[in-house]
């Protein structure tokens, strides 16, 4: 009962902080949409690689290892600590010597300077990397909320008045800097917990025995997120670029803030149950349905409205990205399954199998991307649909196998809830047609309106056929 407790608190309190922050970030994206052009933008995500990567290989799966060590000690976390620490400053002045590089694969020597200031964000990150990791342990996702929520608005502050004077892709880079420095503050001064001078060799091994599988499957996934990124920055422009990164931002914001929250929890729960295959799978069941019954619907509805959206938000330059944002909206229903897949194979200990798939799924992505890449944006953007739904049947393959809970008997489970999703998301994308063409009514009046058509009509036919998801949601909220 006491798992349950926490674990039900864990999921309110972390999907509070996810969407929070992102709330925040994403008020603050608007913001500066208005102000910077989608070119600054797009220099940004053109990094977006090189600092992904880096953090993977700053922390090296590390502390994904003390998440799953029952009795993690100060030898522990203080030999983490400072593995991270060093593995940062090596990796910032990897990313320092390399700027110039990068710089001249794109074509834009602006890049040197900024990835050389940016790349900074790896080394303040790894100076609370073990606080946070001892709070995700413990399910302390309300202490975490009150650390980044406001690091996250002093970093847009600042972010936004840089921008109105003038700095243009720099009022990003000292944006995330200064959310990062404050992040690092606030954890200090909220955690207990104090580094000793310990480098335990033995706890070195063990951790890094798990980890280095767990880091390089990260890497490749990095790679494989931001290898559009990397080919449209290459081979088309850095507007096109700018448009896309912020519709998959957009696009990302239900998405990654629903896998995130629920993810961090998951992770430490499994943990807990991983010996009782029965428990596991019926936990597993529960969360994924939950997850795609306010999922798909809320990615089905962000493309209808997709239009008046960018329109009333970003204003009429960002329009471009509207069809790359309706794309990617169907791309990620099923994204946030990967996760809980791919920790049902970390809490079971096969990071092995965890490093092969993702060596196989990449591959295969590999070849089809350089298939696509003769169609232009669109092909790729239509194959990172197609393979988001091979990616969830890879993954549930295997991890179903060890919990006894097949692909098949899943995507079974998902089926009425995804039906329902798309019935209610026709009826309302001739509901919006009719509300611009006979009514010709404003931006916001149609995704108002829209809105609370959806909602009604998901959540009646939900409750007049039954489905499993909304009646466990009501018994959750009426026990809470």
């Amino acid at each position: 009962m006491e798992l349950k407790r926490k674990t039900i608190a864990g999921v309110f309190w972390s999907l509070g902080q996810q969407f929070s922050i992102k709330i925040v970030g994403f008020i603050i994206t608007i913001l500066l949409a208005r102000i910077l052009a989608p070119a600054e933008f797009g220099l940004i995500a053109m990094l977006s690689v090189f600092i992904s990567v880096g953090h993977v290989l700053m922390d090296s799966g590390l502390t994904s290892s003390l998440i799953r060590t029952r009795e993690a000690d100060q030898k522990d976390y203080s030999t983490v600590f400072f593995v991270n620490l060093c593995g940062s400053i090596f990796i910032y002045f990897l990313l320092f010597f390399i700027a110039p590089l990068v710089a001249q694969f794109y074509r834009q020597e602006v890049l040197s300077a900024v990835l050389r200031v940016y790349g900074l964000i790896i080394i303040l990150n790894a100076f609370f990397a073990v606080q946070n990791t001892i709070l995700t342990k413990e399910m302390n996702f309300r202490k975490q909320t009150n650390i980044q929520i406001p690091s996250a608005i002093a970093g847009g502050i600042l972010g936004v008045i840089l921008a109105r004077m003038g700095y243009g892709v720099w009022s990003l880079v000292w944006m995330n800097l200064f959310a990062a420095i404050c992040a690092t503050v606030m954890h200090w001064m909220a955690s207990p917990w104090r580094p000793s001078w310990i480098i335990d060799q033995q706890q070195l091994k063990y951790h890094f025995g798990f980890g280095y599988k767990v880091a390089l499957s990260s890497i490749i996934d990095s790679i494989h997120q931001n290898i559009y990124v990397l080919i449209i920055g290459k081979f088309y422009s850095v507007t096109a670029l700018g448009y896309y990164s912020r519709a998959e931002a957009i696009s990302q914001l239900p998405v990654s803030n629903l896998s995130y929250a629920i993810n961090k929890v998951t992770y430490p729960m499994f943990s807990e149950i991983a010996e009782n295959n029965g428990q596991l799978k019926t936990v597993y069941r529960k969360i994924m349905q939950q997850v795609i019954f306010w999922n798909a619907p809320a990615l089905i509805f962000l493309s209808i409205i997709a239009e008046p959206l960018f329109r009333f938000m970003l204003t009429e330059k960002w329009l471009p990205a509207v069809p790359y944002f309706q794309i990617l909206c169907i791309a990620g229903i099923m994204y946030p399954l990967h996760a809980y897949n791919l920790n049902i194979l970390k809490v079971k200990g096969r990071s092995d199998l965890l490093l092969k798939l993702e060596v196989v799924k990449k591959t295969v992505s590999l070849i089809g991307i350089l298939s696509v890449i003769r169609f232009g944006i669109y092909g790729l953007l239509y194959f990172q649909l197609l393979f988001n739904f091979l990616g969830y049947y890879i993954n549930s393959s295997y991890s179903g196998k060890l919990i006894n809970y097949p692909t098949m008997e899943q995507v079974a489970d998902l089926l009425p809830i995804l039906g329902m999703a798309a019935i209610t998301g026709l009826c309302c994308y001739f509901l919006d047609a009719y509300l611009a063409g006979s009514l010709q009514l404003k931006d916001w009046s149609r995704m108002l309106i829209s809105g609370l058509f959806y909602a009604l009509i998901y959540l009646l036919m939900s409750n007049l056929f039954r489905l499993t998801a909304i009646t466990d949601f009501k018994q959750l909220i009426a026990k809470k």
